[in-house]
């Protein structure tokens, strides 16, 4: 396979050598690494093509590969073969400032986007926290903490270039800012995991950068009283651009993690922006109703620098509970509607605290959507046991309430076995376009159904 690659691509676009295979099996999830055969770097769609013909006459499976920044277990080839990274297809193919629009190769990551872009007076707003691929983001349907004001990434495409299992190039959309023509397959391929086709361009709708910008946080005696202020927000039609729950075991994680001097309390962080007038108007708006709920105490930055500090320390709580020595972590993504967050992230401390396991909880409750980051000791059963056991319980809460088992992360291995309960009849559907497109089941195999024959 490597010496057939290697005639097709040459060799410069071809590795077998440990450390590829070993940065290839793995990304961010708890899920057990597996090295592909192969790793391909693939430069143009033409690549791309030859790589899928291959795979497809030779029954190879084909797993693609942005940054590795998945949190379910997206990019690990768990039927081995090929991985395909996309990183040396990170250009900006078209730019037009005067239509807010881009068209990107998919391994441009977003802060690279938004070097060029912001130039312009002009941003792409998804901010997952990671530095991602624009693909990734888009095979995931990525959104993070803008989405209360912005939503998801399958709001922001207006077209995607994808290559299918037979090398046929399709584009599921145009530069038009809205459609009624035909299927919506991008949103079908936005969020399918590289489970339909290979992404090779996608095009976005652009926003503007707001004139002005205030961060604030206040904090909250009670987990739940905090929640509850966060959907009074949403109740009272504030446009915020972002509003993040941190619970106070997480504030003290971080605190510790980054040297950082967070009162440890249960905390909503705030971001509003637009005109200068607007963004104190809804500041001000923002801090009566929060002392109306009884917060503690409300804080503005002051400085540039203390507003980065804020969202930085919102960005690193993860990364705080990650990086705790001989512990591994799961984060759970439930997304449920908004009335009923106060009652799913009380839910969520309660069988927290009973297991007697080390977590927070925090999200980007804008939109109903939260996460538990456990912290468990993967060589012991009885936790790992009890770290699934929440998992499920939330999912299976959610679910009831009218909710989804994931807000963000997407499906890949961790979320399979929820599909069925989530999606009913129409999950069969689902398996019918997945054989349709792919009827060798050679892309990125074992993703999103667990039922599927992995070669």
């Amino acid at each position: 396979m490597i010496d057939d690659l290697i005639d097709i691509l040459t060799t410069s676009k071809v590795s077998a050598s440990e450390s590829e295979l070993y940065r290839h099996s793995k990304d961010e999830s708890p899920h057990s690494p597996v090295e592909p055969n192969v790793v391909c770097f693939p430069e143009t769609k033409e690549d791309v093509q030859k790589i899928l013909h291959y795979a497809k006459d030779n029954c190879i499976p084909i797993t693609p590969f942005g940054v590795g920044s998945n949190l379910e277990g997206q990019i690990i080839p768990i039927a081995k073969g090929i991985s395909m990274n996309t990183e040396r297809m990170n250009q900006i193919l078209d730019f037009s400032p005067e239509d807010m629009t881009v068209t990107v190769q998919p391994g441009l990551t977003r802060k690279q986007l938004n070097e060029t872009i912001n130039r312009q007076g002009l941003q792409f707003p998804i901010d997952p926290g990671a530095d991602a691929s624009i693909g990734g983001m888009a095979a995931t349907n990525a959104s993070g903490t803008t989405a209360v004001r912005y939503g998801s990434m399958r709001d922001q495409i207006l077209d995607l270039e994808v290559i299918l299992t037979d090398g046929t190039i399709i584009h599921t959309g145009s530069k038009a800012k809205k459609s009624s023509s035909g299927y919506h397959l991008t949103g079908l391929f936005t969020g399918s995991e590289g489970t339909l086709g290979i992404i090779t361009e996608i095009t976005l709708k652009l926003h503007g950068i707001p004139e002005h910008e205030i961060a604030a946080r206040c904090t909250f005696k009670d987990l739940d009283q905090c929640a509850e202020a966060a959907y009074h927000v949403l109740l009272n039609d504030i446009p915020i651009k972002r509003m993040e729950l941190v619970d106070a075991a997480s504030i003290k994680q971080v605190n510790a993690f980054g040297d950082y001097h967070f009162p440890v309390e249960h905390s909503l962080f705030f971001e509003f922006a637009g005109s200068k007038n607007t963004a104190n108007t809804e500041a001000e708006t923002t801090r009566k109703l929060m002392y109306d709920l009884d917060c503690d105490n409300w804080e503005v930055a002051k400085t540039e620098q203390d507003k980065n500090e804020l969202w930085k320390a919102r960005h690193e709580v993860s990364p705080s509970f990650r990086h705790q020595k001989g512990k591994n972590l799961l984060g759970t993504d439930v997304c449920v509607p908004i009335s009923k967050l106060p009652s799913m992230v009380s839910f969520a401390r309660k069988i927290l605290s009973e297991s007697r396991l080390q977590g927070g909880i925090l999200g980007h409750v804008g939109d109903g959507n939260f996460h538990t980051l456990i912290l468990y000791d993967d060589q012991s059963n009885e936790e790992f046991q009890a770290v699934n056991n929440i998992n499920e319980q939330l999912v299976y809460k959610a679910l009831e309430v009218g909710g989804t088992c994931t807000g963000e992360h997407g499906v890949g291995i961790g979320k399979r076995k929820y599909q069925s309960a989530e999606h009913g009849n129409a999950f069969s559907i689902m398996k019918n376009i997945k054989s349709l497109l792919d009827p060798e089941h050679i892309l990125n195999p074992g993703k999103i159904f667990t039922d599927e024959v992995i070669r």
